[in-house]
């Protein structure tokens, strides 16, 4: 997988970007939206930024698939929200049936 990518750095910078985006928006974006030339500098700045892992992940160190880590637990703690919520709706109307 890593030499790979060496060898197609273009479609490695994506993934980085596209990565690099996904756990920026789900961990550390706060709840209000930024005014639209702030967003421009922001994904400018993280693009500049996927460039450097570019040239990391080039130097064999395993940039991709440390995100690729990052967002799949992401997804395990959303998927373990679910289920949690699933489990509070399930439980209130199991309450809310015994009391009629």
């Amino acid at each position: 997988m890593q030499s790979w990518f060496a060898e197609h750095p273009v479609v490695a910078y994506i993934v980085i970007f596209i990565l690099l985006t996904y756990v920026y928006n789900q961990v550390f974006r706060v709840n209000q939206k930024l005014p639209v030339g702030k967003e421009i500098v922001l994904y400018l700045m993280m693009a500049l930024g996927s460039g450097m892992l570019l040239i990391f992940q080039h130097d064999k160190l395993p940039i991709i698939q440390c995100l690729l880590v990052a967002v799949g637990l992401m997804l395990l703690v959303r998927v373990r929200y679910l289920v949690e919520a699933r489990q509070k709706r399930k439980a209130a109307a199991a309450d809310a049936a015994k009391r009629h």
